[in-house]
């Protein structure tokens, strides 16, 4: 992507994320007809959708050769990464969202050829924006984010997880995790997978684990974090591909290897 072109997608992405941050904090109060998804727990309100929508139609009205992947549906089911992607969840945490208005982010990556480009994660009632440019450094509002530190240790390191479900199914081995557990200094869960690997790109945490996300949940938070030397892929080592679901495991980049070989010992 052009510099020239990428700062003015960037520009708007920018004015409408804060766009869409204000009508959520304006209808949160409002009844939200909740529903579920896959499962009781996989919620999705009326703001989930129209916010994707307001994002669909911003992005198709300036940029009508874009494509969109998005949470709710209304982007565009690409198969190849050429071009412009925009990966957009309208609001990541819903369950947050709905039960505790707080902790959920709008999450907004945009890969251009299959490179990320530029990720902003909206924590919207803390009205404080994670945002990069490739190549241009990563901040949290006006406040550039160093490069992470290459000498933290596993029995140092904060890491965000969620436990039951890292076991769930028997992916990964009850007793390895419980050990892993015992190893790293504490664990911790957000719920929301954006706002998890900014918490690694500024240094509030320093991994976060967990077993099937979309790429929407993770796209912007990936790009953010690479921009600080953080470290990303699947749990068997693997690159992480923008058009699949797939595990994550994302860390300083000291701690990702030793992370990844704890993992693989539990792998069935």
């Amino acid at each position: 992507m052009e510099i020239h072109h990428r700062d003015t997608v960037y520009q708007d992405a920018k004015k409408w994320v804060y766009e869409a941050g204000k009508i959520i904090k304006e209808q949160m109060n409002n009844p939200l007809n909740i529903e579920t998804k896959s499962n009781a727990n996989d919620l999705v309100t009326i703001l989930d959708k129209q916010t994707e929508k307001f994002f669909v139609e911003k992005i198709k009205d300036k940029y009508p050769d874009h494509q969109i992947i998005g949470e709710e549906g209304y982007g565009d089911q690409p198969k190849e990464l050429d071009g412009t992607i925009w990966v957009i969840d309208p609001i990541d945490g819903t369950m947050n969202f709905v039960h505790q208005k707080k902790f959920f982010a709008i999450s907004v990556g945009i890969l251009h050829n299959g490179v990320g480009e530029i990720g902003l994660i909206y924590d919207v009632m803390n009205d404080t924006l994670y945002h990069v440019k490739k190549g241009e450094g990563a901040f949290r509002d006006s406040q550039q984010l160093p490069l992470l530190s290459r000498n933290k240790q596993l029995n140092e390191a904060i890491v965000g997880m969620n436990y039951f479900w890292l076991c769930e199914n028997r992916l990964v081995d009850y007793q390895v995790m419980q050990g892993f557990i015992r190893t790293v200094r504490g664990a911790r869960t957000y719920g929301s997978a954006a706002l998890e690997l900014a918490y690694i790109a500024d240094g509030t945490l320093d991994g976060y684990l967990s077993m099937r996300l979309s790429p929407w949940d993770v796209a912007a938070g990936i790009i953010l974090l690479q921009e600080v030397g953080g470290i990303v892929s699947n749990i068997d080592g693997n690159e992480w591909d923008p058009l699949k679901k797939s595990s994550i495991l994302a860390s300083n980049p000291a701690l990702h290897k030793t992370i990844l070989d704890i993992i693989k010992k539990g792998r069935k």
